[in-house]
């Protein structure tokens, strides 16, 4: 039986691909575990510099598995909130990922696959991609998917698109910030190759700090405390030993260490 979740890793890029195009890459409890445990060990693995989430067949993903769903129909309240709260890990575990996060987009993303392209620091899709926030059409709603759907495309955008649960094309996609490059679909593989030549030009330990550095800014309120904050993540990137190199290797006209791995 094909593993519905394939990892490799070569030049510090890991490629995490969804192995089920029978059932369009959607996720049950099974492919959520499996996702909240690949992220994890990838965002710990030093050698790991870039990760790409990939799928294969027609979908990117259709969000959750119709059977998983059906099962949790008869879920206790207990059990659905296990469920729902494994789901709000596996995302977050992604968000929070140390490690630049791509997602390549080559078919369809519903519902949670919709969640799972916000959830990436980049996207880039094919022209011939399709998105929805289709929950509402089942009578349920995008919850566990909504506060990184918002950061990624905003409320005025969020509220149509929860709310009629109609499908959006790339262009839109792209429009609304969900996706950060649409492309032909036989373009898809170079635009995700110059994406990753771009992160592999930067600093790791860097790309890591900036990444928090979004997180804590987008949930904090302006004023002294983040002034502060702010003040004190530079003055310690400037004085780390990446930063020294960074600022060395730019003045001295040559490429930084990190590049020659």
């Amino acid at each position: 039986m094909t593993e519905p979740v394939t990892t490799t890793i070569e030049g510090g890029v890991a490629t995490v691909t969804l192995t089920r195009p029978e059932v369009h890459n959607a996720f049950d409890d099974n492919l959520i575990g499996l996702l909240t445990n690949e992220f994890r060990r990838l965002g710990q693995d030093e050698s790991v510099r870039v990760v790409v989430l990939a799928s294969t067949g027609p979908s990117f993903s259709a969000g959750a598995d119709l059977n998983w769903m059906r099962r949790m129909a008869g879920y206790s309240d207990e059990e659905n909130l296990r469920d729902a709260m494994a789901l709000a890990l596996m995302l977050d575990t992604i968000d929070r990922c140390p490690k630049p996060v791509l997602a390549v987009v080559q078919g369809a993303a519903l519902g949670g696959g919709v969640g799972l392209v916000a959830c990436c620091d980049i996207a880039v899709a094919a022209d011939t991609a399709v998105f929805g926030l289709t929950e509402v059409r089942l009578g349920i709603i995008p919850s566990v998917i909504s506060p990184y759907v918002l950061a990624a495309i905003g409320a005025r955008a969020s509220r149509r698109y929860m709310l009629t649960g109609e499908r959006f094309d790339a262009a839109e996609a792209r429009r609304i910030g969900l996706v950060s490059e649409v492309v032909p679909q036989d373009k898809l593989a170079e635009s995700r190759d110059r994406m990753i030549r771009a992160l592999l030009t930067c600093g790791p330990k860097a790309q890591a700090a900036a990444k928090d550095l979004v997180h804590v800014v987008r949930d904090s309120e302006s004023g002294p405390d983040l002034m502060r904050f702010t003040a004190r993540r530079i003055a310690d990137i400037r004085a780390s030993a990446e930063g020294k190199e960074g600022l060395s290797a730019f003045l001295d006209k040559r490429k930084p260490a990190w590049t020659q791995g």
